[in-house]
């Protein structure tokens, strides 16, 4: 941890992050980490901070069970970064809309999911699928959660 925050270091959050996912692999079967470390990136280049990149890693864990909600609560990260992975965190019986919503109402919680959408939705890892069915499926989810956060469509 810092000396000064007391809060994870960047270096730390994408340890425990790792370590949450590890053996754990997406729908082409690539390491879960790949993603991870995308989303990260993806806000870091859209100028999201050190809390919203924070989040990028953590932003599937408690959602994937990868690490509890207590857990959360209880680790040294900033308030800000905790709300953004609680609001990524989609909720069983939950609306598009909803999720859509509460991420719109959590300061910074849109250019991580922003960035997660892009990385789910390139064109490249999204050939990687075998069945075109789950592809289609799948673009259509995304482009219609950009649709709800009010975020450009991506060029084809």
């Amino acid at each position: 941890m810092t000396e000064t925050s007391g809060e994870l270091t960047p270096a730390e959050v994408e340890a425990v992050a790792r370590a949450a996912h590890e053996g754990q692999t997406d729908k082409a079967g690539r390491p879960y980490a790949e993603h991870l470390r995308a989303v990260a990136e993806g806000v870091r280049a859209r100028g999201g901070d050190a809390e919203q990149i924070a989040a990028a890693w953590l932003h599937d864990a408690v959602e994937d069970d990868a690490l509890s909600e207590r857990w959360l609560e209880r680790a040294a990260l900033s308030r800000r970064t905790k709300d953004i992975v609680l609001a990524l965190t989609k909720r069983a019986g939950e609306t598009p809309e909803e999720y859509a919503g509460r991420i719109l109402a959590t300061p910074g919680a849109r250019l991580v999911k922003e960035a997660d959408l892009a990385h789910n939705a390139d064109p490249a890892r999204l050939a990687r699928l075998d069945d075109p069915a789950t592809r289609t499926r799948l673009t259509e989810k995304y482009a219609r959660m950009r649709a709800l956060l009010g975020l450009e469509q991506p060029l084809s």
